[in-house]
């Protein structure tokens, strides 16, 4: 079995930088830093705090799933945000998918994300239960 397996980004500047949406080695599942973008790069809900915090976990789960990981394996979410001030919108979006899960969790505030428009930008890492998916 391949020990190193990724999802790719599916965005326009992965090549670029050379990163993958997720990476698994053994049971580790590590997400990158993943924003509420569609796959040519467009700003998806501008501005709006919840709304992109539910995309990017979607995204993010989607990620974990393709790697043999659940949400049940987050063990670890850290969010960056533009606003401090939206941490409760970040918090009931992140709240409902892990309402029974609790990973530790971190808010960062930042001056400002890869794209205007862009409010939360979220990483993950998970361990999974077994080494093969």
């Amino acid at each position: 079995m391949n020990d190193y397996r990724t999802v790719d980004a599916r965005r326009p500047w992965a090549p670029i930088i050379a990163y993958s949406r997720a990476v698994r080695r053994g049971n580790v599942i590590e997400v990158g830093g993943t924003s509420a973008t569609s796959p040519d790069g467009e700003v998806l809900y501008p501005g709006d705090a919840y709304g992109q915090t539910k995309h990017v976990l979607d995204v993010m789960l989607s990620a974990i799933e393709e790697l043999g990981g659940t949400a049940a394996d987050v063990l670890r979410t850290r969010a960056f945000l533009t606003k401090v001030d939206d941490w409760e919108a970040v918090g009931r979006a992140h709240g409902e998918v892990f309402s029974e899960v609790y990973p530790a969790s971190t808010l960062v505030e930042v001056s400002r994300l890869l794209l205007p428009g862009l409010v939360v930008e979220m990483e993950a890492t998970a361990i999974c239960r077994s080494e093969s998916a």
